[in-house]
């Protein structure tokens, strides 16, 4: 899989290389609090994830990185269905560009509807995760449905179609 590139980040796939990174921005508490699964503070179980992800070839998993090549975050596509894409653990570091966001969001949908050929992405955010909620709000996802602890989103192509016009100065 190649890197994904736009105006001022690209997504590139994770290595076994970037298990450090991976691990140290997973381990702060105020980076996770919502929801990552937790790991380990063990850099060779993470070395060892990443080697059999990059086996299975059932999800992606992308470093969020400037092109200066310096990590700005994680993100990663799975739950893949015969109709949509589903995608989170999105981390970044603190401080990062404020187009980081939007970036990496229209990277995604790029990679999962324009490469992946997928019509729709499904996802869920915790209760009380309001930027994110917010965030996804303004691109044009809608809520399904909730339960006691998340919110079900639905992002459609035709959505994103609408989305990209008005971000597209971000893309080139």
């Amino acid at each position: 899989m190649n890197t994904i590139q736009c105006k001022n980040i690209n997504l590139r796939p994770a290595r076994v290389e970037d298990s450090e990174f991976i691990l140290g921005l997973r381990l702060r508490k105020h980076k996770t609090q919502y929801k990552i699964s937790q790991v380990e503070n063990d850099l060779v179980k993470q070395q060892a994830w990443l080697e059999n992800y990059q086996q299975k070839n059932l999800e992606y998993y992308f470093v969020i990185e400037k092109k200066r090549h310096e990590n700005l975050g994680l993100v990663r596509v799975h739950d893949l269905q015969p109709n949509s894409f589903c995608w989170g653990s999105w981390l970044m570091e603190d401080n990062v560009p404020k187009t980081t966001a939007i970036e990496s969001a229209l990277l995604l949908y790029e990679f999962g509807f324009g490469k992946l050929n997928y019509k729709q992405s499904h996802f869920d955010v915790s209760k009380g995760n309001d930027r994110v909620i917010s965030f996804h709000q303004r691109f044009g996802a809608k809520i399904t449905h909730e339960d006691e602890l998340n919110y079900y989103f639905n992002y459609q192509l035709e959505d994103y179609l609408q989305i990209k016009q008005k971000y597209q100065r971000y893309l080139n």
